[in-house]
């Protein structure tokens, strides 16, 4: 236990603080030390990476946490056997697009709108975050749990209407594509239509070629 107390010591200060004096944020203390690993690591290292991206917006952190992700698991790039600890829900996908990538998450039992951590690792991904259980076990009051619930619906709706909403603009713009297509492919028929082969000329042909072609793209 001596041997592993400096380096428990040192993995507890990896990353948790920042240096003002050198006018660094945490975060930028966190990107330095990612940048270390990332252009140190190889396939005989071992990694381990907690909460990547934290420090930032939602979108930003998901962003580099995905990147760090992916690049640590390249073969061809790094390789490395990496421990990756997130709560981004959607870095669990990279299991399905990154040969070697595994998913596993802490157990838990939910017994009404109590959870108990099992404190157990298992197999597989997970959907569900819950920072609320955990701020109602640290003793944080009854009414500030309640507005946190309250607005985590509210935003987990906006979400839900900001997902279809974009599904609806995407449907659209295929809809006006496929309109514009029907559209010129109707007309390029009615001027094949008009034309009596029997009296064209092949530089007439070749005239009506290129404006047909003009007129298709």
């Amino acid at each position: 236990m001596q041997k592993l107390e400096p380096l428990i010591k040192y993995l507890q200060e990896f990353g948790a603080s920042d240096d003002l004096s050198m006018g660094q944020s945490t975060f930028m203390v966190e990107m330095m030390e990612v940048a270390n690993i990332l252009n140190n690591a190889t396939q005989n290292s071992l990694v381990v990476l907690d909460e990547i991206g934290r420090g930032t917006s939602t979108y930003d952190g998901l962003s580099i946490a995905w990147a760090v992700a992916t690049f640590m698991a390249d073969k061809e790039k790094c390789g490395a056997k990496t421990l990756f600890a997130t709560h981004y829900h959607e870095l669990t996908k990279l299991e399905e697009m990154i040969e070697g990538v595994k998913n596993y998450s802490v157990a838990v039992k939910e017994k009404g709108e109590d959870v108990i951590f099992l404190r157990k690792i298992v197999q597989g991904g997970t959907d569900e975050s819950y920072g609320i259980h955990v701020a109602k076990l640290a003793g944080v009051p009854k009414e500030v749990l309640k507005n946190a619930k309250d607005i985590l619906k509210n935003l987990e709706r906006k979400s839900m209407l900001g997902e279809k909403n974009l599904q609806k603009e995407e449907k659209k713009a295929s809809a006006g594509q496929l309109d514009m297509y029907n559209y010129k492919i109707a007309e390029i028929a009615h001027e094949l239509d008009k034309i009596n082969v029997n009296e064209l000329t092949p530089i007439d042909a070749m005239n009506i070629l290129v404006k047909l072609k003009e007129s298709a793209s």
